[in-house]
């Protein structure tokens, strides 16, 4: 009967990992540059669990005696997406990173897409989501023409105002994309980015719909899969594994999964709750809002004792990132970054864990509190905090 939860702060870095500066990145820190940028943060809560002990943080103290086990992981996969990240938690490790397209996709393919979905393409090139539709968002209403755009991750993203496409039709031309970029061009993840408004006021709508590529192997999801061990999915968790071993409820906002989280440790008998908490990188890494990054850290400080209230003797509840977003820098895309690991239960000991060689710890250590066989990547570290 026993149950775990990994909730994944989506972009919640705490600093550089050892290999930043091959990716770009050797300046970001997202929570370290987010607490010095607002003078401190004031996070009590997440102070007490030991989240000053996993990084220094300007205003959050290494508590001497915290109530959870911390420490970071560095991530061991190439790369620096959401579907990387959260892949390599589960226990896969990649070989080489997915492909990228700083100058935009290949022309021959674009024109591929656009014959087999009747419909042209306007962009093509890496953008802000925001600055895209500045840039095209009325000659997209006005021709019907797609707007495709990537970024310095592994996405083709298509986006569509609602008025002028209709979402099933918008979805559709996604699975187009999704068979077309395979081999070679086996981007991680095919993007819905509706939206609706008018110039000088668009506005990117909840239907949003990630289409990743299958994982390459087994994963924690697959293991508990085939042992029957329930999964229950809150966010985008569904889409980064393709729908393999997992369905999930999808947020627009980081309070909505709270409060699914929080129902779900409710409800739940046994098995895994994976959780992605999706604003700190939507709303506000990619947007460079500071400001926007703090007020979220502090609802999430305010939600944990409502998260943890629901949790019984013996489970295990895992705090985590997938890689970082650095809103202090000029970057607007992913940092390469150690993330926060706060490990809590009440048969849990506040052990410092260190520096994980990599995210993949996580999901071996899942797999042997849940009695499943062992992933093929990670080092459990249930000896280390486990009291029963």
């Amino acid at each position: 009967m026993r149950r775990a939860a990994i909730i994944v702060l989506d972009g919640v870095g705490v600093g550089p990992a050892h290999d930043a500066a091959d990716y770009g990145d050797g300046g970001s820190n997202t929570l370290g540059n987010v607490a010095r940028a607002v003078g401190g943060l004031s996070v009590p809560r997440l102070e007490t669990l030991g989240l000053g002990r996993c990084a220094e943080l300007a205003g959050v103290a290494p508590v001497a005696a915290p109530t959870a086990a911390h420490g970071v992981c560095e991530p061991a996969s190439p790369g620096k997406d959401s579907t990387t990240g959260h892949w390599e938690i589960c226990g896969l490790l990649l070989e080489a990173p997915f492909p990228t397209y700083p100058r935009g996709f290949p022309s021959e393919l674009v024109d591929d897409f656009a014959r087999q979905t009747g419909r042209a393409v306007l962009g093509n090139k890496p953008a802000s989501g925001t600055a895209v539709l500045d840039e095209y968002g009325a000659e997209h209403r006005r021709t019907g023409s797609w707007i495709v755009y990537t970024s310095a991750d592994s996405v083709f993203q298509i986006a569509a105002h609602e008025e002028t496409v209709p979402l099933a039709e918008l979805y559709a031309a996604c699975l187009t994309a999704r068979e077309l970029l395979r081999g070679q061009h086996g981007v991680s993840r095919v993007i819905a980015r509706p939206f609706v408004g008018e110039p000088g006021a668009w506005k990117r709508t909840a239907g949003r719909r990630d289409f990743s590529l299958p994982p390459p192997g087994p994963t924690l999801l697959d293991r508990l899969a085939e042992r029957q061990v329930p999964r229950v999915g809150v966010g985008k968790v569904d889409d980064l594994f393709a729908g393999r071993g997992i369905t999930s409820i999808h947020t627009e906002t980081n309070a909505e999964a709270y409060a699914l989280i929080e129902g779900a440790l409710a409800a739940m008998h046994r098995g895994l709750l994976l959780a992605n908490v999706i604003e700190f990188d939507q709303s506000w890494g990619h947007r460079n809002d500071v400001e926007g990054f703090r007020r979220g850290l502090v609802e999430l400080d305010r939600s944990v004792p409502r998260l943890l209230n629901g949790v019984r003797e013996d489970d295990l509840v895992i705090f985590t990132a997938d890689h970082g977003n650095d809103p202090t820098t000029p970057s607007t895309d992913h940092s390469r970054e150690i993330v926060p690991l706060l490990v809590f239960g009440p048969k849990v000991r506040p052990a410092d864990l260190g520096r994980r060689r990599t995210f993949a710890d996580i999901g071996q250590t899942v797999a042997e509190f849940l009695g499943v066989p062992a992933l093929g990547a990670g080092t459990s570290f249930l000896p280390e905090v486990w009291l029963d």
